[in-house]
């Protein structure tokens, strides 16, 4: 048997990747590309000075679209929990697990996990599973 052979049958050549490749260019691959393309350059004809600043611009703009990005999240997330605190009181309808629907008045509200949930009566209900709302009766 060749070295290759026991080599595939062992295992030896695994076929996955050692590590996960990224999926999106963030600044700090954005600034490697661009310090390896400053050290790469043939020193008698240095980078266009409107490249780099244009380059320089695109990573400015970059992180002020990551961090709006962050923001419109942080607001949504704020916006779900001034959502749930509105339904205190309310009487509101719901999709059970089990696929029924039920209705009742919502006692209390929870922010403990990544989305609100609301007291109905003994049930914990997730505020997206929340599909009608109407004035307590």
């Amino acid at each position: 048997m060749t070295i290759d052979a026991v080599a595939a049958t062992s295992g030896m050549y695994a076929s996955t990747p050692a590590r996960t490749p990224k999926q999106s260019l963030d600044a700090e691959a954005f600034m490697s590309l661009l310090v390896a393309q400053l050290r790469s350059q043939d020193p008698s004809s240095p980078m266009d000075s409107n490249q780099m600043i244009a380059q320089t611009t695109q990573l400015a703009m970059m992180e002020k679209m990551t961090e709006l990005a962050t923001t419109s999240t942080e607001d949504f997330g704020l916006q779900m929990r001034i959502a749930a605190a509105a339904l205190v009181g309310k009487e509101v309808s719901f999709l059970r697990p089990d696929g029924t629907t039920a209705t009742g008045v919502v006692s209390s509200v929870s922010y403990t996990g990544s989305v609100p949930t609301v007291t109905v009566g003994k049930e914990t209900v997730a505020l997206d599973l929340v599909s009608s709302v109407s004035t307590a009766s």
